[in-house]
């Protein structure tokens, strides 16, 4: 039963708010910059998915928006939350990465057993020497790693030691492998983040991109123990609600929970996008159950691009000679098969520019 005062949201209110808090309901006139920060960070194995959720999220954004923002520091991309490389703000990247280091170094310990008995500090001195001059690709650091004699899974979990980030051009719309690693220190000097300052930043910035969310969603989110995430949220301001199956859920003061009949246009995502993955998705019903292995599948290494319908994947997409090509999972209305083709248009179009 809900606590005094506890307001029980229905899951298309879920669903309408992940939408809105994503910018997903309406296209928003602020920057890239601020956008990722509005949206909790954009998930970017594939860099120019970051493009394409831009794109889906902002009005008039071109595809030099992000690049300009790149490689002028504004934006980086780097290993921050669940090891994952994610574009974020230079002003974001010092206290996110401190809020989820300690976290990311029991992961990676226990995940790699390679790395059983590996001295870590070393291997991020021994690359910190190695980068003193400037940007080296990855292959050049891994063959360096073992020169001198480590292994070469060393690499992989170096960044949990070692704050990098991935240096543009490499990792853009025209050079999408993100293969150029730089010191994080040289590339946007970090001003002293401390990890309690740190982890309350991430805690609102999920809240305010993906909820109103419980402590296991922002957990998931973060790479925390549901403990942490539960103490972190009690040094925020926050309001209660519960889910229709009776779930606690947590976000911050006088943020937009719209109606459940709220109209969601049709948008594309990209590879990877954060709006399917994680607790947030299964609650606000965004990828419906049984289309979820036509996107992750075991044979596929990432998630296939997806198209939204009245807030819920309707099919994939891809772009193949020169077009957005949709697949829709169902036969859809002609009004709705109208605007997804509308849309497919226009993202054939940035595409092209």
């Amino acid at each position: 039963m809900p606590g005094v005062g506890e307001r029980v949201l229905s899951w298309g209110e879920l669903n309408r708010a992940l939408l809105a808090r994503q910018l997903l309901l309406e296209r928003a006139g602020i920057g890239p910059e601020r956008a990722v920060e509005r949206v909790g960070g954009l998930q970017t194995q594939y860099a120019p998915s970051g493009y394409v959720g831009l794109w889906s999220r902002l009005r008039d954004f071109r595809r030099e928006d992000l690049t300009d923002a790149l490689t002028g520091r504004r934006i980086v991309q780097a290993w921050v939350m669940r090891c994952t490389i994610h574009m974020v703000s230079a002003a974001d990247l010092a206290p996110l990465t401190e809020a989820v280091r300690e976290p990311r170094r029991r992961w990676w310990l226990r995940a790699q057993k390679e790395a059983a008995g590996l001295d870590m500090p070393a291997v991020a001195a021994a690359v910190r020497g190695y980068l003193a001059e400037g940007p080296l690709k990855q292959a050049e650091i891994v063959a360096r790693l073992v020169a001198d004699g480590f292994p070469k899974v060393a690499f992989q979990g170096v960044q949990l030691w070692l704050d990098l980030v991935r240096v543009p051009p490499a990792g853009t719309w025209g050079s999408p492998r993100a293969h150029v690693y730089g010191l994080a220190e040289h590339w946007v000097p970090a001003d002293g983040a401390d990890r309690a300052s740190g982890e309350e930043l991430l805690a609102e910035r999920y809240l305010r991109g993906f909820g109103p969310a419980s402590a296991q969603d922002l957990a998931r989110y973060a790479g925390w123990t549901v403990t942490e995430a539960r103490a972190v949220l009690t040094r925020l301001d926050t309001r209660r609600f519960r889910d229709p199956a009776g779930g606690e859920l947590v976000d911050l003061p006088r943020l937009p929970i719209p109606a459940a009949d709220e109209p969601a246009p049709v948008r594309f995502l990209s590879t990877f996008d954060a709006v399917l993955l994680l607790g947030h998705a299964t609650r606000a019903g965004i990828l419906p159950a049984e289309h979820r292995e036509k996107v992750f599948a075991t044979r596929m290494p990432q998630s296939t691009p997806t198209f939204l319908v009245d807030g819920r994947v309707a099919g994939t997409w891809r772009f193949t000679d020169g077009r957005v090509v949709p697949a829709p999972f169902t036969e859809l209305r002609p009004a709705v098969a109208r605007e997804v083709a509308e849309e497919a248009e226009r993202l054939t179009e940035f595409h092209r520019s």
